[in-house]
């Protein structure tokens, strides 16, 4: 048996401190290096607290709701900082938990700022001075951090990033949102249901940009119910203070927008969500012989190894999709192979969820992308309007959409839109992981009234035989 590799991995996110556990599980000799945080960005100020506030928010909104049940409440009120504790304490409970998961597999941490000053060997600034280390191989899953645009500058008091945003005084009463993607949609509407008039500025012609349309328009259209206003083609140019109040500029063109093409939009509180891009200030890369491309992010194989064969890099800094369970997948994959495991990045896709009222997934391919593959596809779709588990929850918008091969009938892609589909989507992931057929899906026994049922019905709906909503014979 071959002597433990000495591992160095710096960042204990979702990527890197899965990969240490694992490395510590094949016997390997791991010391996990943090800057900030146990959990990185996802635990701390990312998808658990934003996801325990959403639930918040939809917690409030159904309560307004429940008179149609027969429940009527009275009184109900929302204490701000109760519900930043709150949701503080589920973040702590869970670092806390990765910190004993590493203590119980032997995995150090060095809490520090790392720089790489070779191949082998890292430096560590830490509150008690600067460490050296050594290591056979180094693993960086630095993360990635929040996007700004010229004329808003995170401080977090007037201007929000996604971290900001998390960790309000109050609720403002009116919102704007630079962003329409995911994150800016989930966060304003969660603000929404809280209370705040929210407007939201996107630049492309749409919400959710590169999402399946189909999808899409569901979510525009409960934006118009819940009175949030989108303005498409809209750029914010910058903003200035007055008193307590923030004057947005901005320069639109949608035809249709109540505001002019070009005016300030008064607010009380700035939200800048325009994207994530990959963290490596400092890193000292070009020590090592390394350097990102173009778009920040460090080239690998699927091996997870960088251009230097004992340097891997996994996570946000690795590549697109910016997503927590492709880094903690990724961070499994150069375990494994620095233990001398024959393994690589092989997946055929990876789901994507997002937290939106309804809520969306998505996985495997949507129909843009078949059409431009020159694929054979049909599709097959099911409404939650015709579910009784839906009804029963009073959330009956939306729908899911199973994409098949026309002639091998292999699940292609599948899109979801509309109660708990964020839990739906693993059946559909693991069909595409598994090549399983549209039929294998609908002749799948799904329990009754849930709401997965819907997933069966779209797949028999491709074939023209869904039971439980009328379709014309071709």
């Amino acid at each position: 048996m071959s002597s433990p590799r000495k591992v160095i991995v710096i960042g204990a996110g979702p990527a890197g401190y899965v990969c240490a556990i694992r490395l510590a599980q094949l016997g390997q000799d791991v010391t996990v290096v943090e800057k900030e945080y146990l959990g990185g960005t996802c635990l701390n100020v990312g998808c658990i607290p934003s996801k325990a506030m959403i639930a918040a928010g939809s917690l409030m909104h159904k309560i307004g709701c429940a008179s149609a049940m027969g429940i009527t409440a009275t009184g109900v009120s929302l204490d701000v900082n109760k519900l930043v504790e709150w949701k503080a304490g589920i973040v702590a409970r869970l670092t806390g938990g990765i910190g004993i998961l590493l203590k119980n597999h032997g995995v150090p941490v060095v809490m520090g700022e790392a720089t790489l000053t070779g191949k082998n060997t890292v430096e560590v600034k830490t509150k008690e001075g600067t460490k050296a280390l050594k290591a056979d191989d180094i693993v960086i899953a630095t993360g990635s951090i929040p996007t700004e645009i010229p004329g808003f500058a995170f401080d977090e008091d007037n201007v929000w990033s996604s971290t900001g945003g998390l960790r309000p005084k109050n609720i403002p009463d009116h919102l704007v949102v630079i962003g329409g993607g995911y994150i800016g949609l989930e966060l304003g509407m969660m603000y929404s249901k809280l209370g705040s008039k929210v407007t939201v500025l996107e630049a492309t012609p749409g919400a959710l940009p590169g999402q399946e349309r189909d999808c899409v328009k569901v979510i525009e259209r409960s934006l118009k119910k819940m009175k949030i206003k989108l303005l498409t083609e809209t750029f914010a140019q910058g903003y200035e203070t007055k008193g307590a109040k923030k004057l947005v500029r901005f320069k639109g063109k949608t035809p249709g927008n109540e505001l002019p093409t070009e005016d300030t939009i008064e607010c009380d509180q700035i939200l800048s969500t325009v994207g994530r891009r990959p963290y490596s200030a400092g890193l000292g890369l070009e020590r090592a012989g390394l350097a990102v491309d173009e778009r920040g992010f460090l080239p690998i194989d699927k091996s997870m190894r960088t251009k230097v064969p004992n340097i891997y890099a996994i996570g946000d800094i690795a590549g697109q999709p910016m997503l927590a369970h492709k880094g903690s997948k990724e961070g499994l994959v150069a375990a494994a192979v620095i233990a001398g495991q024959p393994e690589e990045y092989d997946v055929r896709c990876v789901p994507a969820v997002i937290f939106t009222s309804p809520e969306m997934a998505a996985v495997g391919l949507t129909e843009d992308e078949c059409k431009a593959q020159g694929l054979d596809y049909k599709t097959g779709s099911f409404p939650f309007a015709a579910s009784g588990r839906a009804m029963s929850l009073m959330e009956t918008e939306g729908f899911v959409k199973i994409i098949g091969d026309a002639k091998t009938d292999e699940v292609l892609g599948v899109h979801m839109v509309g109660p708990e589909v964020t839990e739906l989507v693993a059946e559909a992931a693991l069909a595409i992981e598994m090549g399983a057929t549209v039929e294998d899906i609908s002749r799948t026994i799904h329990a009754h009234p849930t709401l997965p049922e819907a997933l069966m019905e779209a797949a028999e709906s491709l074939h023209g035989m869904a039971v439980h909503i009328y379709q014309k014979k071709k």
